[in-house]
């Protein structure tokens, strides 16, 4: 089993900026790619960005390239998606997400506890 707890989410007001972490432990060498997720209100969960774990070959959505960034830091075991330029539309819950083999934007096998991240206009 591999767990993830992510931290850094908030309020913050358009145009600003916030970076999500996410601390894995557990069968953390099973882990082949980690990810965001994210589900607004009323909406199903959407794939955001993950990153190979070793390569470090990322691949985001379209609504989110050039503003999000994400990386990881292999030696802490930590993910980290950086957000910039936040527009109101992305608030919603961030989910960290980890996979144990090939890995795709469906969904992933395991997942964090989510964090609140709120834009205002």
């Amino acid at each position: 089993q591999v767990q993830l707890v992510e931290s850094g989410g908030g309020l913050v007001q358009a145009g600003g900026s916030l970076r999500l972490s996410c601390a894995a432990s557990g069968r953390t060498f099973s882990t082949t790619t980690m990810g965001w997720f994210r589900q607004a209100p009323g909406k199903e969960r959407e794939f955001v960005a993950r990153i190979a774990y070793f390569t470090g070959i990322t691949d985001s959505a379209d609504s989110v390239q050039d503003r999000f960034t994400i990386s990881r830091d292999k030696a802490k075991s930590t993910l980290y998606l950086q957000m910039n330029s936040l527009k109101p539309e992305d608030t919603a819950v961030y989910y960290c997400a980890a996979w144990r083999g090939p890995s795709g934007r469906a969904g992933a096998d395991y997942w964090g506890q989510g964090t609140q991240v709120t834009v205002s206009s």
